[in-house]
């Protein structure tokens, strides 16, 4: 094993290694285990091909899924309170009878409901990193799930009892699904090598996008054609179903993988070179942690990128239906386009991040910053856009691309926890998204209070305001963030590669700060 401070050629890690040779040792491991599926010959042809499968690529399409599930589970809400809230009308031979709406809940109400969600899912952001890291992150991020699904079985029967045992339901639900970002965080410490965090981490946030793809539409569907209440039992079976592959597919860490090769495990240890007991064993630096003005970068961004998000996810199937007069299904279906554009941005962004940080194109730090101020930039020009559209069409598109380029943003601050770092970023991104989490509360409350009347000029107001947290976010991250390791988090049983290259433990030496901080231009 190498001392801390070497490279794996025995080459210093100061200020005289070029930023091009850091990159190249750590491509050079990479390639060295290129053909890490070839072994095992001997096993039956359908366990050969399931052991070719890169068992981190497994991880990556699990998460994806499950996050797909984590906001399946939480939108599905914003349509159906629609179908509640609405008179439907219904066609009885050549006689047309409106239908009284089944709930008579008004907009500040209807905040109220959408809303408390958050109330549970701030609570649990910190707790939730803290226990992904000393005890793993699979039991967190799986369980988290588990619990979210069986109580979105049990929303039909709250709503009928009473609107706050709904309240009170969907608090709890959002308790346990707060666990999840900072839970998945935990997990890819262990399983991502440094130049592929971007495009795995991303991969399974795309998931989220997707999940709200995929469910707004249906639930729309659902709703016009079954009934609301089968929105939450069809979306609620179908996590409890991801769930049970979850737990025979996914391991803590790679070492506890029963079928992973051996050469994939070498690779991702020669990587990463961190492991659970280590972890374990290490105390949070609290002060540090609290004062460094990159973590507070992350937690601007992350709040200034979940203002619009927020937004759009529990307003836009009410803003297509009340200013653009779409019906229920296609208000649904209109309301999952800025997704697909996020789901496929997120998935590409972290792709084109990691493509330029590993040709050393550009340093971590200039490559998380670009993408995440453009992303912003973007944002807030298509969001005022919006705003002064007065075409279908156009609203349609500039909400759909403004919306989309928040995955280039998520390619820099989401990850950046795992470069500053990569031991507390299940606790640096819970911490973040318990900041991040206000929006989801504050949000809706005010698009309640300020859209009373459902005028064009209204929500005028509210895509204003979402411009302006946008360039906010900008700004901070643009001055602030950084893609390198912190003296903080240099320990003696952490020692990672500023660069985004190969780490080593030691238990009996550190790097110089000042040397690995040279290293990096």
């Amino acid at each position: 094993m190498a001392k801390a401070g070497e490279g794996r050629d025995n080459k210093p890690t100061g200020g005289s290694t070029p930023m091009k040779d850091l990159y190249t040792e750590s491509s050079s491991i990479r390639s060295a285990y290129s053909h890490e599926f070839e072994e095992r010959k001997s096993v039956s042809a359908m366990d050969n091909c399931f052991q070719k499968i890169p068992k981190r690529y497994i991880l990556a399409v699990m998460s994806f899924l499950g996050f797909c599930n984590v906001y399946a589970l939480r939108v599905n809400l914003s349509v159906a309170i629609v179908a509640m809230t609405t008179n439907q009308t219904v066609s009885d031979g050549n006689k047309t009878i409106i239908e009284p709406a089944e709930y008579e809940w008004d907009s500040k109400l209807q905040g109220v409901i959408l809303g408390s969600f958050f109330y549970g899912y701030i609570l649990t952001q910190l707790p939730g990193g803290w226990l992904a890291n000393k005890y793993g992150g699979k039991m967190i991020f799986g369980g988290g799930i588990l619990a979210a699904a069986i109580l979105t079985i049990l929303t039909p029967i709250a709503t009928v009892w009473s609107v706050y045992l709904l309240i009170a339901l969907r608090i709890l639900e959002g308790f346990f699904e707060g666990v999840t970002y900072p839970a998945i965080h935990a997990l890819w410490s262990q399983w991502a090598p440094p130049l592929e965090r971007s495009k795995l981490a991303t991969f399974a946030f795309a998931g989220s996008y997707a999940g709200t793809v995929i469910s707004m539409p249906l639930s729309g569907l659902l709703a016009r054609d079954v009934g609301w209440t089968s929105v939450f039992y069809v979306f609620g079976t179908v996590a409890i179903l991801w769930f049970v592959g979850w737990w025979f597919l996914i391991s803590d860490t790679p070492s506890d993988h029963p079928t992973i090769s051996h050469l994939e495990l070498n690779y991702i240890q020669d990587s990463i070179g961190v492991s659970v007991p280590q972890q374990q064993r290490v105390r949070p630096p609290w002060k540090s942690v609290l004062t460094s003005l990159p973590v507070w970068a992350i937690v601007v961004a992350h709040f200034s990128e979940n203002w619009g998000f927020y937004t759009m996810l529990t307003s836009l199937p009410t803003f297509f239906k009340q200013v653009l007069g779409f019906d229920l299904f296609k208000a649904g279906l209109l309301s999952a386009l800025p997704y697909i554009m996020m789901a496929c941005s997120v998935a590409i962004g972290g792709q084109i991040l990691d493509y330029l940080r590993s040709n050393a194109y550009l340093s971590t730090t200039r490559a998380r910053k670009l993408f995440n101020v453009s992303g912003f930039i973007l944002q807030a020009v298509f969001m005022i856009s919006t705003a002064y559209s007065k075409h279908t069409a156009v609203a349609v598109a500039c909400l759909t691309i403004g919306v989309g380029f928040g995955g280039f943003a998520w390619s820099g601050f989401s990850v950046n926890p795992l470069d500053i770092a990569p031991q507390y970023a299940s606790i640096i991104f819970g911490l973040s998204n318990t900041f991040a989490t206000l929006p989801g509360i504050i949000s809706p409350s005010i698009t309640g209070a300020i859209v009373s009347h459902q005028t064009a000029s209204e929500w005028q107001v509210i895509f204003y305001i979402a411009a302006a947290v946008y360039l906010f976010g900008a700004v901070v991250y643009g001055i602030l963030a950084s893609g390198e390791l912190q003296p903080w988090a240099e320990t003696s049983e952490y020692i990672v590669c500023p660069s985004g290259g190969s780490a080593h433990t030691s238990t009996t030496e550190l790097a110089d700060p000042s040397e690995t901080d040279k290293a990096n231009p």
